[in-house]
């Protein structure tokens, strides 16, 4: 049975969602060295540039995601992560198309993102890839890292 997500506006208040993240930076450490995460915390996805969306399934939280103006034009997604109870019932695909509206909404022409070069993250990029993502250089401040791919894709 296809289960309902619904996608909101979320302040970074709610206990469930900074549980979440809070767990999400602490994955990125555990997986990388500290000068290669790039993960944010509460506090920094607070920045007036950052828009942050939540995913609930049946009144749980299922995931969270964030879109940075890098510019008028560009757009990079932050914070991206589903619960491991959600993993695979479409939430980080429902997630990132809601991203990817919001910017073409807002009139962005492209989305860039940073995420994770080891086996770890291979579900990831390969979401990314089936959205029409392609591998880019470092991108806005980012350096070449062994621990990243950069991906970036035209809307």
């Amino acid at each position: 049975m296809q289960r309902t997500i619904e996608i909101r506006t979320d302040d970074l208040t709610g206990e469930a969602t900074r549980r979440l993240i809070a767990f999400h930076l602490a994955g990125m450490h555990e997986t990388s060295p500290a000068e290669s995460v790039h993960a944010l915390a509460i506090d920094a996805l607070r920045h007036p540039s950052l828009s942050v969306w939540s995913a609930w399934i049946d009144g749980e939280l299922a995931g969270v995601g964030a879109l940075r103006a890098i510019d008028a034009d560009r757009g990079e997604i932050k914070s991206m992560r589903v619960d491991d109870r959600f993993r695979g019932s479409g939430v980080g695909r429902a997630m990132l198309r809601h991203i990817m509206d919001e910017a073409r909404r807002r009139g962005m022409s492209s989305l860039w993102l940073e995420t994770g070069a080891t086996v770890d993250f291979a579900p990831a990029q390969r979401l990314y890839e089936s959205e029409g993502f392609t591998t880019c250089g470092p991108f806005e401040g980012y350096a070449l890292d062994p621990f990243s791919i950069f991906m970036t894709r035209a809307l």
